[in-house]
This record gives structure tokens, sequence and C-alpha cells, in this order.
């Protein structure tokens, strides 16, 4: 391996380079000397070959030092360049420096001994500088680095002055306060006035400053206005002439909480639906007890009796009863929609009577519901929660001072500009429901959000925020739409479109008399609550049935199986302990192919019209079950499996 210094050396006077070449080969050894005497040689060793150092007379036919210290720089600007220079005056050392000559060196023998040290001193200089030039280029690097870092961290970094003067902010924290720029940003006078309670940067600051960080979720505003959660990382730091500043980090989670509170809701209308399942049940089953000895205590009693009206009035709570547990299951999602040709002033009135005993004496209730208005195809139990809901709010809306709430129904026809209005309606005919106050109203930005999930103006804890929703909601899946009117001081108006369907027929009314179709075949009678057979024996052999009841489902297959020709109906419950409903009608049908099952449920998840069909079960009855809908189903049973196949 070769150490030596590698030098080019130029000078046209062939005793000059002898004087150079001898001092350097007689002071120091380690040095290897390459010779040019004019420019074309030079050039041409510069180009092909590698050197450390150049060595340059000042003065070449042709072709001066100043020349060869540009061709150098031209070259490589790093390779050193000494002139070694016959004449010793200032200006000629002070042009060579100028011009980029590392040093200068007279061709006299007490100076041209020097000449190794300068060339160590050239080379030493030449490292130093090499050194310092890498050490910049890695700063530069290092910087162009961290600023990328930065500038594309997903999170938003900043530094701020203690009273909020922004010093810094990267591109994402730019993004999250919906900036365009960082002079944008920047002309914000305190970083305060983006909290969304600007009096809680105060705490903030004072929590940092004692602690000396902090990390905690803080609600801010978009430029826009628009609210935002945001996860805040920040401390205190010192710049250099002391004064205190706050710099963190900053992270967007106003998706990641808006999730976890729908996932809270989520859990919590979850929870509410294994309770409504739970409620629905037990419900119904105590119901089923008080409507079904209602009814027949109705039957026994002479028409003119008083108590007959007492009875009628238990009858109609019971149905009413009936009705909250099946919108219990309708909010909670466990209750299919079952849409039927209806109309709705029945089901006004139903929703009004309870609302009677709910709003404040204060409040006066008008409806004008004297006129029959068009039919529509609608589920009774989701239009009477639609109404109970609009209703409410608008009592809510009077409840300090009282006032009217005016419940009206009437048949309009909307043509297609109104329909555009309306939303995606349909030009047509349609039931205008109507429900007014004469409350507080709403101001516009309030009116703009109502039916937004979630939002409330209640105060906590009284409102959930999901009736306007729900119900807006209801009315779409009807193909209608919900509009509303308000004025501040003057109250609210809701207008429910409703499309009216042609077919005739509606429900009739409770309080009219049916006639029960009857029968005497034979019935297996199965539920394990000892009040429900006892009442569901009672009803059928009032239809004339003859009657078999059991509590337990395992005695009910095992009394089957004894006989399998002696029965020509069963009807069990779905939920009993040891063998459900469902598992039972199977094994009776393994028996008996042919028996005919009807199944009643209070509420399971087991057993739907669906699963029924599929099990070949012949009829499917909701608990609390009605005389009517007993006598109905039985008959239809019967007559549907008396036909040939």
């Amino acid at each position: 391996m070769n150490d030596k210094i590698r030098i080019l050396y130029i000078d046209d006077y062939e005793l000059d380079r002898e004087l150079v070449r001898d001092a350097l080969e007689r002071e120091h050894g380690g040095f290897k000397v390459t010779e040019a005497c004019n420019r074309r040689e030079f050039e041409a060793l510069l180009k092909n070959q590698d050197f450390d150092v150049i060595l340059s007379d000042f003065n070449i036919a042709g072709f001066e030092g100043l020349q060869v210290i540009e061709t150098v720089r031209a070259h490589d600007p790093r390779i050193p360049v000494i002139i070694v220079t016959g004449t010793g005056s200032e200006e000629i050392a002070a042009r060579a420096l100028k011009q980029g000559a590392s040093d200068y060196v007279i061709k006299r023998p007490q100076h041209i001994r020097k000449l190794p040290q300068t060339i160590f001193a050239a080379i030493e200089k030449k490292a130093l500088r090499d050194q310092r030039e890498k050490a910049e280029a890695a700063l530069r690097e290092s910087e162009r680095r961290y600023k990328n870092i930065l500038e594309n961290v997903l999170m938003g970094v900043y530094q701020v002055t203690l009273d909020g003067k922004f010093l810094f902010a990267n591109k994402k924290l730019i993004e999250i306060f919906g900036c365009s720029s960082y002079e944008e940003l920047e002309a914000i006078e305190s970083i305060a006035d983006l909290y969304a309670r600007p009096d809680e940067r105060n705490r903030v600051v004072d929590k940092i400053i004692s602690k000396g960080s902090m990390t905690a979720e803080v609600e801010f505003r978009r430029k826009d206005g628009q609210k935002i959660w945001v996860r805040l990382h920040a401390r205190k730091t010192m710049t250099e002439q002391g004064e205190i500043i706050l710099e963190g980090l900053m992270e967007d989670i106003t998706e990641v909480r808006n999730m976890a509170v729908q996932l809270q809701r989520a859990q919590k209308m979850e929870a509410i639906g294994t309770l409504a399942s739970g409620i629905a049940h037990d419900f119904n089953n105590i119901l089923g007890a008080i409507l079904g000895y209602a009814e027949l205590g109705r039957m026994e009693l002479p028409p003119d009796s008083e108590v007959i009206e007492d009875l009628d009035e238990v009858i109609r709570a019971g149905n009413r009863a009936k009705r909250l547990v099946q919108q219990i299951l309708t909010v909670s999602r466990e209750h299919p929609q079952e849409q039927q040709p209806l109309q709705i002033r029945y089901i006004v009135r139903e929703a009004l009577k309870l609302l009677r005993s709910t709003l404040p004496t204060t409040i006066e209730i008008k409806e004008p519901l004297s006129r029959e208005c068009g039919v529509v195809r609608a589920d009774p139990t989701q239009i009477h929660q639609v109404i109970m809901n609009l209703c409410t709010n608008a009592g809510h809306a009077m409840e300090r001072d009282g006032g009217v709430l005016t419940v009206e129904l009437a048949d309009v026809e909307l043509d297609d500009i109104a329909t555009v209005m309306h939303m995606d309606m349909e030009p047509g005919s349609y039931l205008r429901l109507t429900i007014s106050d004469t409350g507080h109203g709403m101001k516009p930005r309030i009116m703009a959000r109502i039916f937004d999930p979630y939002f409330t103006t209640k105060d906590v804890g009284e409102g959930t925020g999901l009736g306007l929703s729900v119900a807006q909601g209801i009315v779409n899946a009807h193909g209608g739409a919900i509009t509303v009117y308000s004025e501040p001081g003057v109250g609210s108006t809701f207008h429910v479109y409703l499309p009216v369907i042609s077919e005739e027929g509606t429900e009739k009314k409770e309080a009219e008399q049916e006639t029960f179709p009857t029968g005497s075949e034979r019935i297996l009678f199965v539920d394990d609550e000892e009040v429900l057979v006892k009442v569901g024996r009672q009803m059928l052999q009032r239809l004339g049935y003859e009657v078999v009841t059991q509590t337990g489902s395992a005695e009910a297959l095992a009394l089957f199986r004894e006989n399998p020709d002696r029965f020509d109906l069963v009807i069990t419950d779905t939920t009993m302990p040891h063998m459900p409903g469902d598992v039972l009608a199977q094994e009776l049908m393994k028996i008996r192919p042919d028996i005919p099952v009807i199944i009643c449920t209070g509420h399971s998840k087991r057993i739907s019209q669906d699963k029924a069909n599929a099990l070949g079960i012949k009829g499917l009855m909701m608990k609390p079950l009605t005389l009517h809908e007993l006598a109905r189903t039985v008959k239809d049973t019967l007559d549907s499996a008396g036909e040939p196949s």
C-alpha cells in the first residue's frame, strides 16, 4: 500500500523543479512528486491521475499560477494548491490566496526547507475542511429528515408561547384545525380561541407548568366551528433566552371517541333488548291471565250488567299494555315490522288516552278527528310510537308554561313540486298527521339538527336524542316523510305524510262485539304457567272444545305417546323447562306426522313465523292470547288440517 503524499508540481524552469524536488526528498521521504513543465502536460496529468496537493510556480510561460488555481478548482476544488514563487511579494501572495490558494512558499533555501510542513498543513487543513463539510452535510440531511418526519407524521406537532401564540405547527396540526396554511393558523390571536371552552386552556397550562407535562383529551373547535376531540400530549420547555414555551403532540380522536360512544350506546341498546325480551315473556304471561279471565268473565254476564263496562276497561287497559310491550321490543329492535291497512285515527286516539295521564293538566289536548280519512299500510305499533314521540316532545316544550297540543288528520294531494320539497316521495294521495304545540319553539340552528341521532336539547338524564331520529326512520320506512316548522316563542308544527292505499277495511273498534268461531275437537294444551293453563282451558272449553292440559313438556309428550290419535290439535308454549315448545312439536310430529301444532310465545328468539313454517308447525300465536285470536287461529288450523293435501 502506497502511503506517500501524491504531489503534482508544475514549473517551466528545470533548476527550480530540481530545487523543490531535492528539498522534498532530502527533508522528507513521504512524497511522490510528478512534474509538469507546461500547461498541456499539467492538464493531462491532472485529468488522468489522482493527486493530494498541487505545487505551482506563479510565473509559467503562457500559464501563470492564478490560471493553475482556476484549472484545479474546476477539476476538484478540494485539492489544495500551494504557490511556489521566486518573488516573494505581498501582492502575489494576496492575489493567490484570494484566488483560492492554500498557501505560498518563496523559492529560497531558508523558505523551501519549510515546504514539507506547508504541504502537511495544507493537507490537514483540507482534511478539517472535508470533515467540517461532511458534518455540515450530515446536519443538513438530519434536519431534512427531521423536518420531513415532522411534516408527515400522523400527529399534530406544535410550539406555542405561554400566552398562546403559535411558534411552530406542522402540516398535520394545520389540517386538524381546518386551516389552509401555517400563516392562517399563526394569525389566530391565541390557541385558546381554538378551545371549545376557552377558559379550559388556563387549567391546561397550569397543569403543564406545575407537573412539567400532561396528557389529556380536550375538546377543540376547527376554524369552521366544528367541534373535535384531541388527545393532547404537552410539556413545558425553555428557549435559549430563558422564555418558557409549551410544545407537544395533538392527535385527532374525534372518530375514535364517537365510535366508543356509539359502541356504548349499542351495548346499552343490546342490554335493553335483552331486558325487553325477558320483560316481554313474563309480562305477556301476566297479561294473558288478566285478559283471558276478563274476557271469560264478560261472557258470563248478562248484556245489561254494569260490570261489563268495567271489564271492557280492563280489556282495553290490557291491550294497551300489550302494545306497550310491543313498543319496548320495537325500540330494542326485537319486534318485526308488521304492516297492515290502518285507519290512523284509532291509533291517534289510543295514544292520546295514554298521554292524558302523563301530560301536565296545564296542557290542553285538541283532537278534531271526527271524520274518517284515507287508509294507509303501516305497522300500528310503530305508528303509535311515532305519535307518542312527537306528542311527548310537544308536551316537553309546553311543560313550564302550559299550552295547547293539537292533533289533526287530513287527506292531501301532493304534486311534483310538493314531493320535491318533501324529499323522495312520489306524487299522489297522502294522509297528513299534524301535531302542533304552543311551546317555546326552536331556533333555526336547533331545528336543523333535531332529526340527528342522539341530538337532544333536554338536560342530562332526561332524553337520549333518539325519539325524533327513530320517528323519522319509521316514517321513511313507510314511504312517507316528516316536516317541521317552528318559530321561537310561538311553537312548533310537525307534519307526518303517509301514502294512502286503496284497500278497504280498517281496524275494528275494540268495543265492537264479535262472533267467535267454535268447534268440538279434542285439544292438548301445554304451558308451564299454571294460571295460563287454567285460563287457556276455560277459553277453549267456552268455544266448545274438549281440552286436556299439561304443565310440563315431558309429561305432555308421554301422554301423547300413549294414544296419538286421541287429539286433533296441540297448543304449546315455546319457553318451557327441559324441553322447549318447538322441540316438543318436532317430537310429537315424529310420532304422528299429521298432528297440527300451534305454538305460543310471549317473546322468544327461538321461534318466528319462518322458523315455525320450516318445522311444519301450523300456527303461531303471540301472547297474551285473546279469545278472538285463539278462536280464529284454532278454527283456521283445524280446517286447514282437515283439507285433503
